[in-house]
């Protein structure tokens, strides 16, 4: 096996990987965002704080941290397979050049 063909192997498997990110994340994420409408947990100690809002208000930027990294990842995911793609042409290419070279 060439080297590219094993870096675009290699690859393919990494972004396979940050493409399941999101699949493992949803429902945790899901679960996250709806605790940060029902604060009832902080009980007399939010009220006496004023906290609720300020917690709910940072629960939801961490919510939407999390969305867009989930999205960078799955841009990154296909930045990777099309890379990976390019080096499996070229090591077809590399292979028929050198063929041609023999022939």
């Amino acid at each position: 096996m060439s080297d590219l063909k094993k870096e675009a192997a290699s690859m393919q498997k990494a972004a396979s990987g940050l493409r399941g990110v999101g699949q493992h994340t949803a429902k945790p994420l899901q679960q996250f965002e709806a605790q940060s409408h029902d604060l009832g947990a902080l009980g007399a100690l939010g009220s006496l704080l004023s906290a609720t809002g300020e917690i709910r208000e940072g629960m939801t930027t961490l919510a939407k941290l999390a969305k867009q990294l989930d999205e960078e990842w799955a841009a990154e995911a296909k930045l990777i397979g099309e890379v990976s793609d390019a080096f499996d042409l070229l090591d077809v290419l590399i292979a028929a050049a050198a063929r041609g070279e023999k022939g």
